[in-house]
């Protein structure tokens, strides 16, 4: 097979095209949060002069603004690269350069949202634009299965991690594409493989990274991500036979799956078409996965039940639980506790708390809201969401947010302090409490089970070397 370099299932894209019937060429800017907005503008507009890239922006992030779409990613039609500016300037930047287009790219947002976007672009001349996935989607001469989410925190990358085991026990060579999340120098991060520990450490990745990382390489994987796409699908072509795409918030593949899974939350049974994209991931699947059955009323997982067989009839339905373990349960029994949280699952996904806080109740424990010891950026954290039960959100994009975590466990009045990030926060702050982990993992409880719909599909495989 040729290279996927640019090659999506689209054999217009990245071609060069009239940008309309009078030969002007189109104004463009990508509104996004660091990454399907690269993506979009890799696979789409890098090499197409037809049309005009003029910015990127921000949102979501904190500190992903004010820098530069590097010269080398950005291609020779753009020898300075592209500014990247807050979201806050899109009016701004449509008055000032002549944005006649504006493309949403960023996701796991409520569909007002979007459309609060879209109101600004029109009230500032432009059209708005969504990319879809024909437009969008590289090809893999390997066999691909996705797992994606109707929203961030249903629990994915534990099915993936799961996915990964089993395929392995099958003899299959796996390697994992994850969401991007290039939030350092974009140049240095075009295209990265993590197969130990010490890759993150030499990648300087931020905890929001170490904690999808992480526990893909505890579990034996090899994790492939960054910024340009064709480039990370054609290295983990080199050392696999089958691709795990572990999709970020609930945005739809960069890579065109064979078998596509999403899952949903039993704890948000009323989330399934309220965000975008997930209601169009939810339309999309293949298999849907009920997440945290274990945790959730039976009314809330037939409720969802009902709702994912309206949206998408046609996909087999798995019900799954999510089973928690403290490291030391004794130790958190008739404690005061400090939970800390997943980042994006607490803040951005929505939830008030997370399976730390479900594991601290049932060891017994008494969680204490950390907000009177908030130190640093932690504020505006808690402010900017405040759904937020009594726990803490692991937020480490910068240092300012790594120094304010650890003053605010150190400076917390509790016992002991209840770590249930994907990623050991150990290894990163110095700690003057006793610490332990709570760990979550996918459990199938239901037939059909996702192992015989796998096994199957596995089955219908040609010969490695022979896929497409």
């Amino acid at each position: 097979m040729d290279s996927p370099q640019s090659k999506p299932i689209a054999s217009d894209a990245g071609a060069t095209r009239a940008g309309d019937r009078s030969g002007h060429r189109h104004r463009i800017v990508i509104v996004g949060a660091a990454g399907r907005d690269f993506h979009n503008f890799n696979v789409v507009y890098r090499n197409d002069r037809a049309t005009d890239v003029v910015a990127f922006t921000a949102a979501q992030i904190p500190g992903i603004a004010d820098r530069r779409y590097p010269i080398s990613l950005a291609g020779g039609l753009y020898p300075e690269g592209i500014e990247i500016v807050a979201e806050a300037e899109l009016e701004r930047l449509c008055a000032v350069h002549h944005g006649d287009q504006i493309v949403f790219a960023y996701s796991d947002v409520p569909h007002e949202h979007v459309m609060h976007v879209a109101s600004r672009a029109l009230a500032a001349g432009a059209d708005f634009v969504l990319l879809g996935p024909s437009r969008t989607m590289l090809e893999s001469k390997l066999p691909v299965i996705a797992v994606t989410a109707v929203r961030t925190g249903c629990g994915k990358s534990a099915v993936a991690r799961w996915l990964s085991r089993h395929l392995r026990n099958k003899g299959k060579r796996v390697a994992v594409l994850r969401h991007p999340m290039p939030y350092g120098d974009l140049a240095r991060e075009s295209a990265q493989r993590f197969a130990s520990l010490s890759d993150l450490e030499t990648n300087r990745c931020t905890v929001e990274e170490r904690e999808e990382y992480e526990p893909h390489i505890a579990a034996g994987n090899i994790v492939f991500a960054g910024v340009d796409y064709a480039e990370i699908l054609q290295m983990a072509e080199q050392e696999a036979e089958v691709i795990i795409w572990d999709g970020g918030n609930n945005d739809f593949p960069f890579i065109r799956p064979d078998l596509h899974i999403t899952v949903a939350d039993a704890l948000r049974p009323h989330q399934v078409t309220t965000h975008h994209p997930g209601e169009a991931v939810a339309r999309m699947a293949d298999v849907f996965v009920i997440n945290k059955v274990d945790s959730a009323p039976a009314t809330d997982v037939a409720l969802l039940t009902d709702t994912l067989r309206a949206v998408n009839p046609g996909a087999p339905i798995v019900l799954a639980a999510s089973p928690i373990r403290l490291d030391d349960p004794v130790a958190a029994r008739g404690r005061r506790v400090l939970v800390v949280e997943d980042g994006p699952t607490i803040t951005h996904g929505g939830m008030a708390y997370g399976a730390g806080y479900l594991a601290a109740i049932a060891a017994g424990a008494t969680v204490i809201d950390p907000r009177p010891w908030a130190a640093g950026v932690l504020h505006d954290v808690f402010a900017t969401y405040s759904h937020i039960g009594p726990v803490l959100p692991a937020v480490g994009y910068q240092k300012p947010q790594l120094d304010a975590l650890e003053a605010t466990i150190n400076g917390a009045d509790v016992d002991l302090v209840i770590i249930a990030t994907p990623a050991d926060l150990t290894r990163l702050l110095h700690l003057e409490k006793k610490a332990i982990r709570a760990r979550y993992e996918f459990a199938e409880t239901s037939t059909p089970t996702l192992s015989e719909i796998i096994d199957a599909f596995v089955d219908r495989l040609p010969h490695a070397g022979s896929y497409r």
